[in-house]
């Protein structure tokens, strides 16, 4: 889809420019915080915003969508490093990064092949649990840092597990002056005066604060140290056989979940500035964006709800915001790197534990008790593979439960689309029950009418729902006049109707049918068994033929 120009001026241009310094202000405290969470480092954070900024911004589907790093890929790609990756730790980062790349690639994939609108159907109750989950994990994993202890390498079980021997060691200075740190970065980020966030965001006044704190007065904490600057190195990949087969489950993973949440970010996008985004153009740039990190040893991402917000509030409008975001980050890194190493791992924490806890899905878990029981377990499920398995069991698993809970509900929707009915001779026929000698009270006629849609969710049941009145009945009228659509399985199950029915000596009819459902049926040819004279368009027809097979019977 081609999006729409809009006239260029001075004005868009300010609006385009403040968006930028907006953007790359609150991205330059988390780029750093989620590189150090993902265990590449706080420099890989930032070349990934960078990368990936400029990039998908350029190529991508929405034109104020501000992409980087994000909490969800972070958590994945520390998962990755710490259990996935073989060898030592320059081998892990090399495959660690070989992943990224396929990740992008298989981003590019899905844009190219035109499914990046089935992305955004993933089921609220697995995206709330997933992102509930790792909002858990990112506050479980800060529990260390924030009493001067080295980030757990593991897992939220592992932090969680080393966090009794921490507290008990919470008297010496340097994790004393970690606590205080940590508790007034995280109080700054949550207290931050309205009036001025528009000048200066939560996220970067934190990081300023505390890092003051440390540098000056509570010098003992523990600092991110040395810091690698200038631009960054080409990394090289490892193509071998085995580590590309190990590769594609955590490339996916990682591409699925950069889909999901840039084509969310967009639609958040569209509903501020009244613009539509392409989806299918948004996942190519962003995949050429998470290609371009991957090369350049940075951290993938994706779209980011919050900095978009924040681009477009500020006057974004633009692509060109976007690109001067990018070269406000990677000025920055170029010229203060050298200050970034005297930042307090627990000003990072305190930051990244607000992140958390705003990254869980408090919309919906405030509504816990309203929502559908089906819905709450799935979410439920979700939630605790992700913080006690992993996030692509958690994935995996949550679609599955997501599916088999709507196909519940679908099946009881289609099977009370169900009409099976006696047609009394007296009423059916207007007179002695079509003209042989019988009691005018029998129904030797029945109508089955499948009434808007029918697929594998009620085909199960479909047969036992029915097949009992066919029993009872010499002709059976399948009307299809209001069926809207009919897929394989429930095709299938029709076809086992009308064998039961003429195994019990019962004669069929096949009313009104017409449309999608009747190019299913004939495709498998369901209804093979049945004569082509017993095919009508009216129950008129129905009764002329119905009595003409009662009175031969």
């Amino acid at each position: 889809m081609r999006l729409p120009e809009i006239s260029y001026d001075l004005q868009t241009f300010k609006g385009d420019m403040f968006g930028a310094i907006i953007a790359a202000v609150a991205g330059l405290p988390l780029g750093m915080a989620f590189g150090v969470i993902s265990g590449l480092g706080a420099i890989a954070g930032l070349y990934g915003a960078i990368a990936l900024g400029f990039f998908a911004i350029i190529l991508g589907g929405t034109r104020t969508q501000v992409s980087g790093p994000t909490g969800t890929i972070a958590i994945a790609i520390a998962v990755i490093l710490a259990t996935h990756a073989e060898g030592s730790l320059e081998n892990r980062l090399t495959e660690v990064f070989t992943i990224i790349v396929m990740a992008g690639v298989i981003q590019i994939l899905l844009g190219a092949l035109r499914v990046g609108r089935f992305v955004s159907y993933t089921p609220y109750s697995v995206i709330s649990g997933f992102m509930s989950g790792i909002g858990v994990i990112i506050i479980s994993l800060q529990t260390l840092p924030i009493l001067g202890w080295p980030a757990a390498q593991g897992g939220a079980l592992v932090a969680l597990s080393t966090l009794p021997e921490a507290l008990l060691n919470i008297t010496s200075s340097g994790a004393l002056s970690a606590l205080a740190i940590g508790i007034v970065t995280l109080a700054v980020g949550v207290y931050w005066p309205m009036r001025l966030r528009k000048y200066l965001p939560p996220p970067m006044a934190a990081l300023i604060i505390g890092t003051l704190l440390g540098v000056l007065w509570l010098t003992e904490a523990p600092v991110i140290g040395a810091v690698p600057t200038g631009l960054p190195t080409f990394q090289l990949l490892d193509l071998s056989p085995n580590v590309l087969l190990r590769a594609v489950q955590p490339a996916l993973t990682i591409a699925l979940l950069g889909s999901i949440n840039s084509l969310l970010s967009s639609l958040v996008a569209d509903s501020m500035t009244r613009t539509r985004h392409s989806p299918n153009r948004e996942l190519v740039g962003q995949g050429i964006g998470n290609m371009a990190a991957g090369f350049l040893g940075g951290l993938p991402g994706a779209g980011i709800p919050t900095g978009t917000v924040a681009n477009i509030r500020a006057g974004g409008r633009t692509r060109v915001s976007g690109v001067l975001r990018a070269a406000i980050l990677l000025s920055l890194v170029l010229a203060l790197g050298r200050y970034v190493e005297l930042i307090p791992h627990a000003v990072l924490a305190g930051i990244l534990m607000k992140i958390g806890w705003d990254i869980i899905a408090w919309r919906f878990v405030t509504r816990i008790h309203r929502i559908q029981r089906e819905h709450l377990l799935v979410m439920l499920i979700t939630l605790g593979l992700t913080v006690f398995v992993d996030l692509v069991t958690a994935v995996v698993i949550g679609l599955v439960a997501a599916g088999m809970a709507s196909a519940r509900q679908f099946e009881r929707m289609e099977l009370d689309s169900v009409v099976s009915v006696p047609m009394l001779d007296s009423t059916f026929f207007g007179g002695r029950g079509g003209g042989a000698d019988v009691d005018d009270l029998s129904a030797r006629v029945g109508l089955v009418a499948l009434r808007g849609s029918f697929s594998v969710a009620s085909s199960t049941n479909l047969i036992h729902t029915v097949s009992v009145d066919i029993q009872e009945h010499e002709v059976v009228i399948l009307d299809f006049s209001n069926t809207l659509y009919v897929d394989d399985s429930a095709a299938l199950v029709i076809e086992q109707l009308i064998d039961r029915a003429i195994a019990e000596k019962t004669e069929c009819i096949v009313m009104g049918l017409d449309g999608p459902a009747a190019a299913t049926l004939e495709a498998l040819d369901a209804l093979k068994r049945v004569p082509e004279d017993h095919f009508v368009e009216t129950l008129d027809d129905a009764r002329e033929i119905a009595r003409g097979m009662l009175e031969r019977a």
